[in-house]
């Protein structure tokens, strides 16, 4: 489970401000979706929570620790796919997953079954052995994916993973997240995508201009709003239709 409480964090000495008291809890066993457009502060939560960078104030709890006073321990405990995928293209898909198997103190044997279960589940075996140069934009996210879950994290965040995914690496996708809400792991998904949460969120936190706008399920969000689907919630609670991508 994660808990942050108004976290805060500026840019260029205060100012810019990127979060501006962002409060949620994400439960395991769900899918919580933090939707906003470009530049609401999605990342720079993320970013917060997975401690690569630390708030100018408030607090986070992950499964009860505290990010910024155990850092490494936070780290094994969270599966992450970041925004910039970060592969090393002189590794093959398999080098680069296994580099961080090791970094997370798996053996070889734990490390090599682990990939080939995923590998199955993601449909990766035509390129797992391919240098990551040249890889196409959702090759690189699956191979990010099994990177982060190599170590079998109770809590995963994704910074907008399906960004450049066809259909069908989108539905893989989606399938997938799936089946780690139902193995009771704690997912939060970063996205602008409106359909993506309508189809994977049990929760939503609509930030916008670094503040949560709005919170609750898809129906407590239509229901305060006023509004019929989704997409007229959304430009309704944020106020604006500045920034709705889908």
């Amino acid at each position: 489970m994660i808990e942050a409480r108004q976290l805060r964090k500026t840019f260029n000495k205060g100012k810019v401000v990127a979060v501006d008291g962002v409060s949620f809890t994400a439960h395991d066993g769900q899918i919580t979706g933090l939707l906003g457009p470009n530049g609401a502060g999605k990342t720079t939560t993320l970013r917060m929570l997975y401690s690569l960078l630390n708030p100018d104030s408030g607090s986070m709890m992950i499964d009860g620790i505290d990010p910024q006073v155990e850092p490494i321990l936070v780290k094994r405990k969270l599966g992450v796919v970041p925004d910039s995928r970060g592969l090393y293209d002189r590794l093959t898909a398999r080098e680069n997953i296994r580099y961080y198997g090791k970094l997370h103190g798996l053996s070889t044997a734990e490390i090599d079954g682990r990939i080939e279960q995923l590998v199955s589940v993601l449909d990766m075996a035509s390129f797992i052995d391919r240098k990551t140069e040249g890889f196409s934009q959702g090759q690189r996210v699956k191979v990010a994916i099994v990177r982060a879950m190599i170590h079998r994290p109770g809590t995963v965040l994704l910074d907008e993973p399906s960004n450049g995914l066809d259909v069908m690496t989108t539905r893989a996708l989606r399938g997938f997240l799936r089946q780690l809400k139902d193995e009771g792991r704690c997912v939060v998904l970063s996205t602008h995508i409106m359909q993506e949460v309508a189809a994977l969120c049990d929760r939503i936190v609509i930030i916008a201009a670094g503040r949560v706008a709005a919170e609750g399920t898809a129906d407590e969000l239509l229901e305060r709003s006023g509004e019929a689907n989704l997409e007229d919630a959304f430009v309704k609670l944020i106020g604006t239709d500045e920034g709705l991508l889908a």
